[in-house]
């Protein structure tokens, strides 16, 4: 039987799939999508930032009620991990709905099925309901994202052992006290959500300091409030192997301390999904870590076949490889992709309780490389809107030049730091004196609103330099 053939093929359905078939698609191309999952959405949807942000926005609510004066005389609410899972999953259903809507609507063929590589430009699909199937296109985009890294002496098989995939299963039952191994971003979101549920949390990091990417002030205030809501945080340390019972999990380091709880969340790395794909007998190159080495057109050695997203490493941020997959279909599309270029700083966003975003260099960058900074600060307990919402605990922090008063950094800790980011981001984006302290100095603020926290701290950053 012929082989089926399409302009572009591309390789998983998350954000960077998701956004280079839409580009492909608006760009006249007939393009097919091949995911291995029964649903559309990837890991992003299914097992990654979807259900364990709408997990954590549930646990906030809840805490917020219990905590709130008004509420305290009704007695306490109990909620079930398992209800509070289900409710995570209910938006997972309305993103596979609609994302399989946008596929339809764009003409975009659907395969389902584990895609491999014959040749270089053709694909089998592996399914379960029917023969495999050849596929061939002139062009392919691998956008199958990334797993949690899995050692092979721990036992994950084990009922208490779980990595990010698995620990939203509803069938578990809220444990009373859990390791959690690896302190980056999905460690502390986890450590965040299971303190908040009054689980004993020990978070084991590999490193000096939780998340060092962040400004020194950041990281430092993430770290108190983890420890002010009971997790016990341990630096510098390094498993040596793991212990499993009927009843619990033990976490034996190197330095001769041990953790005995009852769950084990190995949330250390991850690794690309491109095992049995024949990708390198195709000589494209893959690193220690199974990710695709690419040029900054998101090529791989064979100038046909692109990969975009968590699969080729850093940032690994839905909203970045969201984007990473618009520009390799765009380079696809055009001869010279200028017209559409990536922004180069793009926001962090973590979704610790309180959140986390930061955009541009911190701190201790900008002393390395020599730039005359200042700072200011609005802290949210002097804000309006947070003493009315009750989330008073964090800041707006801008770094701005001293001579210039050009913003070179924000850095937001707090409720809705992740949306807050943005206002800042779209003045960092202008050019020349559009992008200064000025701007919310002179700029009225909608009152009260948390966006007021810019001008506070504006004006608090003037005050420095004047």
């Amino acid at each position: 039987m012929t082989p089926t053939r399409y302009d572009t093929i591309i390789i998983g359905s998350g954000p960077t799939g998701e956004g280079a078939a839409m580009q492909l698609a608006k760009g006249g191309q007939k393009v097919a999508l091949v995911e291995e999952y029964p649903e559309v959405g990837g890991g992003c949807t299914h097992w990654g930032t979807i259900p364990s942000k709408a997990l954590l926005h549930v646990v906030q609510q809840l805490s917020d009620y219990r905590s709130h004066p008004l509420f305290q005389s009704m007695g306490y609410v109990d909620v079930s991990y398992k209800q509070l899972v289900a409710t995570a999953n209910s938006v997972i259903h309305q993103q596979v709905k609609m994302r399989r809507n946008f596929y339809f609507r764009n003409r975009v063929e659907v395969i389902s099925g584990r895609a491999s590589f014959v040749d270089a430009n053709t694909i089998e699909v592996e399914t379960q309901r029917r023969a495999n199937e050849h596929f061939t296109a002139d062009a392919f985009v691998i956008a199958t994202g990334s797993h949690p890294y899995r050692p092979d002496d721990i036992e994950f098989s084990h009922p208490l052992v779980h990595d990010s995939d698995t620990i939203l299963d509803p069938a578990n039952e809220l444990p009373r006290a859990i390791t959690i191994y690896g302190a980056g971003t999905i460690g502390c979101e986890y450590a965040s959500i299971f303190s908040e549920l009054g689980v004993k949390v020990d978070l084991v990091n590999t490193r000096d300091r939780l998340l060092s990417f962040l400004d020194d002030e950041i990281s430092d205030a993430l770290s108190y409030h983890l420890r002010d809501h009971g997790v016990v945080i341990r630096h510098l340390e390094e498993y040596d192997r793991v212990e499993t019972a009927d009843d619990c999990v033990t976490l034996h380091c190197k330095s001769g301390k041990h953790f005995k709880n009852d769950l084990l969340l190995w949330a250390n790395g991850r690794t690309g999904n491109t095992q049995n794909m024949g990708l390198e007998g195709l000589g494209v190159v893959l690193n220690h870590r199974g990710q695709v080495e690419v040029n900054d057109r998101f090529q791989t050695q064979l100038e046909h076949i692109y990969a975009a997203g968590d699969v080729i490493g850093p940032p690994a941020l839905a909203s970045a490889s969201y984007d990473q997959g618009r520009f390799a279909a765009h380079n696809i599309l055009c001869e010279n992709s200028g017209s559409l270029k990536l922004v180069q700083d793009i926001p962090t966003g973590i979704y610790t309780s309180p959140e986390i975003s930061s955009l541009g260099p911190t701190e201790r960058e900008l002393t390395e490389q020599k730039i005359p900074y200042e700072v200011g600060r609005a802290m949210f307990r002097s804000i309006a809107r947070a003493q009315i919402t009750g989330h008073t605990v964090g800041m707006v922090k801008i770094l701005f030049h001293t001579e210039t008063l050009e913003i070179l950094g924000l850095h937001c800790f707090g409720a809705q730091a992740a949306e807050i980011i943005h206002i800042g981001q779209a003045i960092m984006s202008q050019k020349g004196e559009a992008n200064t302290l000025m701007y919310f100095v002179e700029t009225t603020f909608n009152y009260p609103t948390m966006a007021e926290a810019y001008r506070v701290a504006a004006l608090n950053g003037l005050n420095r330099v004047l």
